[in-house]
């Protein structure tokens, strides 16, 4: 059998996924965490062949992070990210090398053990974009890359200035950007649409990669 460990923190949605994998019947459950870095622990200790890796695990713990270093130790142990967030830096990571496959919990057309035997069996299981997010009148598909890039360093906090150094952009381009998503979402405000983007999950900065 296959010895499973599963990450999870939403208590629901483990069983939900302890649920799916039990059933099956190809997998052996070794254990439940629901923080990244108690997994990595344990697989240090013990023999495990999948790692079913929640990305933002308990206490906002990366679990991209911790299945890059759980594969840097133990190359044969497969990692199968799980998320419900569509940050398109999400699914680049993980095809970086934190994870052997990525399935989402909220758009997923494959059931999960499907795609948990397939990466046991060598296969790398992505899919090719990250879900887009309704935004008022906007949808997320419509944002450039630049403008992703200027509306994560919104979210980070950054001022105007500090996002045009960040970028290599000019103050008035940043601005003038800015200000067309708020213009072509909708948006009464700038504030308005971090509220968006934040509830959408468009975008993450808050993941804990180190203990």
């Amino acid at each position: 059998m296959i010895h499973t460990v599963l990450v999870e923190d939403n208590i629901y949605v483990q069983e939900v996924l302890k649920q799916s994998i039990e059933r099956d019947g190809r997998f052996l459950l070794a254990a439940t965490f629901r923080d990244a870095f108690d997994a990595e622990k344990f697989c240090e200790e013990e023999k495990v062949d999948l790692v079913l890796m929640d990305v933002q695990t308990l206490g906002n713990h990366s679990g991209l992070a911790a299945g890059k270093r759980i594969k840097e130790k133990s190359p044969e142990t497969k990692i199968v990210a799980v998320t419900s967030l569509i940050d398109p830096e999400v699914l680049k990571e993980a095809r970086r090398g934190a994870a052997d496959s990525l399935w989402y919990k909220d758009h997923g057309t494959k059931e999960i053990t499907d795609v948990m035997a397939r990466t046991v069996n060598g296969e790398n299981v992505f899919p090719e974009n990250s879900p887009g997010a309704a935004l008022k009148d906007l949808f997320s598909d419509e944002l450039t890359d630049k403008q992703m890039k200027i509306l994560r360093c919104f979210v980070k906090g950054y001022t105007y200035a500090e996002t045009a150094r960040e970028l290599g952009m000019t103050l008035q381009n940043v601005r003038w950007h800015l200000d067309r998503i708020v213009e072509k979402g909708g948006f009464a405000n700038k504030h308005e649409l971090l509220i968006a983007i934040l509830d959408s999950k468009l975008i993450i900065t808050n993941l804990l990669k180190e203990d």
